[in-house]
């Protein structure tokens, strides 16, 4: 049997509250989803660049100790490109200027990429007392630090959203209460207990939040994926690995739902404190 409600918000409060709570799970929505963006794009870009390595070389002298040093250890070693003078050149001309004289004072660099990260720490011992090795890893570590941030901030942002969200809440049973005190005193007159009246209170919380959760999601949606289509087509760096995996959409999808029922939680709190203090 179909039981309706006790007591209802008018029309234009309904959809005031409507509105702030899509408002608001769309914000979430975004939070979340730029914070797993971001998460996903660091975890890629530390794992594309963890076994790489330069290896420097300015004195001449060393050159064939570690050149040696790497022909022992090719079963080590994915990937190695010696670095010629005309790459050399081409690497430093934004920040060298010179004639035909430069490339007398040129390092011998190496590019290697190793097969475990086990291999390039035991290479790099070896190679340490002939050459500088430069891990990509360390010298991306700006980057990788900027993208922490950015996740922190974004997780800052989705808990002022959902503290907000708490508040908005918390406002609306308060409000509703004042609006049918009357109807509460009639309720508590015939017997009703708190928690059916708490009850009715949920029912109308959740129409609110169901809508509005879904109007948050779907409105989010397009967005994240315009943001990421925008970050594919830097094509390289740190930007362009950002991305959100099916686990990612899976917890994004998820989020609406668990604001709802935080939203019934609440709300029952509020209201049976509501009808103690009276």
């Amino acid at each position: 049997m179909k039981h309706a409600t006790v007591f209802s918000l008018v029309r234009e409060q309904s959809v005031f509250m409507t509105v702030i709570m899509a408002l608001l799970n769309f914000l979430a929505v975004m939070a979340l989803g730029i914070a797993l963006m971001i998460g996903t794009g660091v975890v890629r870009w530390n794992a594309q660049w963890d076994l790489f390595a330069t290896v420097q070389v300015t004195n001449k002298s060393n050159e064939s100790n570690v050149q040696k040093i790497l022909d022992d250890n090719k079963t080590k070693i994915d990937e190695l490109h010696l670095l010629s003078d005309a790459e050399m050149m081409a690497l430093m001309r934004p920040w060298i200027s010179g004639g035909g004289q430069l490339k007398n004072y040129l390092p011998k660099m190496w590019e290697v990429k190793f097969k475990t990260e086990k291999d390039m720490d035991n290479v790099s011992k070896s190679l340490t007392q002939y050459a500088r090795v430069l891990t990509h890893a360390d010298a991306l570590a700006p980057s990788t630090s900027t993208g922490w941030q950015m996740i922190l901030i974004a997780t800052l942002i989705l808990a002022m959203t959902l503290g907000t969200i708490a508040v908005c809440v918390s406002y609306i049973a308060r409000n509703t209460a004042m609006l049918h005190k009357r109807e509460l005193e009639i309720l508590n007159q015939v017997g009703a207990t708190d928690s059916f009246i708490a009850h009715q209170m949920q029912i109308i919380v959740t129409k609110i939040c169901c809508a509005a959760g879904t109007i948050g999601f779907v409105t989010a949606t397009p967005v994240l994926l315009l943001v990421i289509s925008a970050a594919h087509s830097a094509r390289v760096g740190l930007i362009a690995t950002l991305s959100i995996n099916s686990i990612g959409w899976f917890l994004l999808a998820a989020l609406p739902v668990l604001i709802t029922i935080f939203a019934i939680r609440m709300t029952r709190r509020t209201t049976l404190k509501i009808l103690q203090s009276e």
